[in-house]
């Protein structure tokens, strides 16, 4: 039996001791993923004047995710359908995912919810969180006397 990465909630305990006791392939698992609550990958960074948020969600269209603000937490949302074929036979193993998600994450206060601006590339969404005037950095000079 390989090494499997394992998520922990209750659902998936359950789905891991069966999988245990009567092999891997016999409960589909792909689902696991996107029921966790850390899907999608999520990648932030800090310029000076705003947050960038990058999403990771392969083959995925905009017009298939929503994004809101709502008092203070921004939500990234959507349903990524499953596209399979019905074939004789049957998985031996699958990982691909599909199903409803959503994620969540508190802003903090000095962003501008108004001004956040939204694009998708290639199943990736990026996000530009501006930052307001006052949590700008900003560097001033002090002449020496």
């Amino acid at each position: 039996m390989s090494a499997l990465i394992r998520y922990s909630t209750p659902a998936n305990t359950l789905a891991d001791l069966m999988d245990d006791f009567f092999g891997e392939s016999a409960f589909e698992s792909a689902h696991r993923e996107l029921t966790n609550g850390s899907w999608p990958r999520v990648d932030i960074s800090e310029e000076d004047d705003h947050y960038l948020m990058h999403a990771d969600l392969p083959g995925m269209d905009k017009n298939e995710v929503k994004i809101r603000v709502e008092q203070g937490t921004l939500t990234i949302e959507g349903e990524k359908k499953a596209e399979r074929k019905k074939e004789k036979g049957k998985y031996r193993h699958l990982e691909r995912s599909y199903g409803r998600f959503s994620r969540s994450f508190t802003l903090p206060e000095e962003i501008e919810e108004q001004r956040i601006e939204a694009k998708m590339n290639n199943g990736v969404l990026e996000l530009k969180l501006p930052k307001n005037e006052r949590a700008k950095r900003k560097a001033i000079e002090i002449k020496v006397n």
